[in-house]
């Protein structure tokens, strides 16, 4: 797969619009206010798979790191591995985010998001379409690691998860702590709060020292989470606190076939983890950086090495047009593209801007409808085409390409 293929709608997205309609900048942040009875709940689009979804939470401890954001002896991770259900019955729907992390979104997300309401919204209210705790289905599936933008969290790609566990896959989307907005973890312990806050307070490309630290950071967390789903797989349980995990999981991990996909800095990250681990197979960047920001002005960054010396395994590239940052985007992107027999495939989707890539692609229309968002920055976050149509175009995006590559039979 070579070049650019621009467009907007394809067939195979038409349907899964049908189908999904069927079933279903740094800006001053204000302080958070209390949330009342009239605030907006917002909704996720419905899977659209045949499979229902089972879901739980990892809290994983890697005691070879130190944590490069805080006074902490250890790197810790939290997680969340969605998958096919055998059964939910008698399994509550999980939330979106946990009540502890929902309550810091006024606070932080708006610095990240210009725009997001700093009031009117009931971010806990939200649910999801997958049951906490529900038994797996005991068949070998494709293992697929998720890595967010950065300081965003994981619950912002609820969406396209619970769309591929619906497919046959076992999704884990992972958080990358002292990075993402809000992350809670089971308890507090000593150099950190239960719910913990990104040091971020801006884009980290401004600061190479800062970026080359995010994205290190990045790659080790994640595959770190890929050596503890091999524990999972073994028979082990990787939780710290040991906490009961799901029935048959570890039957549910088929780690022979590993993808990863990850959106901005963790568009980065999963190309360059790809690189970096064999056991990876395909992987997808969903509008990520694959160079270094310039140590001075008027320099160009070090490429990524998977830019600079390509990859013998399948790489999608998808960006929108609405990017604000194109032309630094495409430098890297386009020594990717060079390579001579590379596996590497470019996409681009018209009227949309970044923040499609997330779960904002159908939470931010809603939040312009109540009069909690402008028109001007609903399509500065996510473009302008309807999520009836940009919704199902993202994930047919990713879950052919993963189909393709990494097979659910």
């Amino acid at each position: 797969m070579t070049g650019v293929n621009r467009r907007t709608v394809t067939k195979s997205a038409a349907l899964a619009a049908t189908m999904l309609l069927a079933r279903g900048g740094v800006a001053q942040a204000q302080p958070g206010k209390a949330r009342t009875a009239k605030d907006l709940t917002v909704r996720l689009p419905a899977p659209t798979g045949p499979y229902r979804i089972g879901v739980t939470t990892l809290h994983l401890v890697d005691r070879t790191r130190r944590d490069p954001w805080g006074p902490l002896p250890v790197r810790e991770v939290m997680a969340t591995v969605c998958y096919p259900a055998r059964t939910v019955r008698g399994c509550p729907v999980a939330p979106q985010m946990t009540r502890g992390a929902a309550e810091r979104v006024p606070f932080i997300d708006p610095l990240f998001h210009e725009g997001l309401p700093v009031k009117g919204v009931n971010w806990a209210a939200t649910r999801t379409h997958a049951h906490t705790g529900a038994t797996a289905q005991a068949v070998r599936r494709p293992v697929l690691l998720y890595s967010p933008g950065g300081g965003d969290p994981r619950t912002l790609g609820t969406g396209i998860a619970e769309e591929l566990a619906s497919r046959g896959y076992v999704v884990v989307t992972v958080d990358h702590p002292g990075d993402g907005s809000e992350v809670e973890f089971p308890h507090a312990r000593a150099g950190r709060k239960k719910v913990r806050e990104t040091v971020f307070r801006g884009d980290p490309r401004t600061d190479p020292t800062m970026f080359r630290t995010v994205i290190d950071t990045r790659i080790a967390d994640t595959r770190f989470v890929l050596n503890q789903l091999e524990a999972l797989a073994a028979g082990r349980n990787p939780d710290a606190a040991g906490r009961p995990l799901p029935e048959h999981l570890g039957r549910a991990l088929d780690l022979r076939r590993v993808g990863i996909y990850g959106h901005s800095a963790g568009g980065t990250t999963a190309a360059e983890t790809m690189y970096e681990d064999r056991r990876i197979h395909a992987a997808i960047n969903l509008e990520g950086f694959l160079d270094h920001p310039p140590e001075s002005p008027g320099q160009e960054g070090k490429l990524f090495p998977i830019a600079q010396y390509g990859t013998d395994r399948p790489l999608l590239l998808l960006g929108t047009d609405g990017f604000p940052y194109g032309k630094e985007l495409e430098r890297s992107w386009s020594a990717m593209l060079a390579h001579p027999h590379g596996r590497t495939g470019r996409r681009l989707l018209d009227h949309t801007a970044h923040g499609v890539f997330t779960d904002y692609a159908a939470i931010a229309p809603q939040l312009q409808a109540a009069g909690l968002m402008t028109t001007a920055n609903r399509i500065k976050l996510v473009g302008t085409l309807d999520p009836a149509v940009s919704v199902p175009l993202v994930r047919h995006h990713v879950l052919s390409f993963f189909a393709r590559h990494l097979p659910t039979s």
